[in-house]
């Protein structure tokens, strides 16, 4: 038993974006805390041999109707962004570099991220996009714009994709609760459950 939950996530993915909302609050409730890892989605597909939903036959269709439904029902910002889906190396990058520094506000810069991309729609790809949405949280955007390219930032986000691999993780958004891993915003349910000390 530990007092965290590991969110493993993707900033190009929708149902990352919808788990974001919920992860802290759901961990709070329990007295644990979520540990958000942002991962390479695309190098985790090629190593898994998955693709995008949106690329996918008659799945895309559903997936998109989903995250326009799942935005009503869950009364948070939802923009169909174009480009999709897209690099995000940049942001996560960023992220870890604020977070070996301040946990807190690594985290408020990921959901800021998450809500330029998907509540707004604009494009997170280039630095100089992520350096804006740091900005406002009194980020140094010279210093951000010098991390993202670190060798030794760039070697964090490839260590921790790796690790995530090695754990078992296949998708975006990706919980780890006690060893036990769940995929996918809609088994938060039972991430609940297994914090709650139900077993099954």
């Amino acid at each position: 038993m530990t007092d965290t939950v590991e969110f493993y996530f993707d900033f190009s993915s929708p149902y990352g974006y919808f788990a974001s909302h919920r992860i802290d609050g759901l961990a709070e409730k329990f007295g644990r805390e979520a540990i958000w890892k942002p991962v390479m989605l695309g190098a985790i597909m090629k190593e898994t041999g998955n693709k995008p939903l949106s690329y996918q036959p008659v799945k895309g269709e559903y997936s998109r109707h989903d995250w326009e439904r799942l935005g009503r029902q869950m009364e948070v910002p939802w923009v169909m962004p174009d480009p999709f889906p897209i690099a995000t190396l940049a942001a996560a990058r960023a992220f870890y570099w604020l977070d070996d520094k301040d946990r807190d506000q690594a985290r408020l810069f990921a959901k800021s991220a998450f809500a330029t991309y998907f509540g707004e729609g604009r494009d997170i790809t280039a630095a100089e996009t992520v350096a804006d949405i740091a900005e406002p949280l009194y980020v140094k955007r010279d210093d951000l714009l010098t991390a993202v390219q670190d060798p030794a930032i760039k070697e964090r986000l490839k260590r921790e994709t790796t690790e995530a691999i090695e754990k078992g993780v296949f998708g975006s958004p990706y919980f780890i609760v006690d060893g036990e891993g769940f995929w996918g915003s809609d088994r938060l349910w039972m991430v609940r459950k297994w914090m709650a000390g139900q077993r099954w």
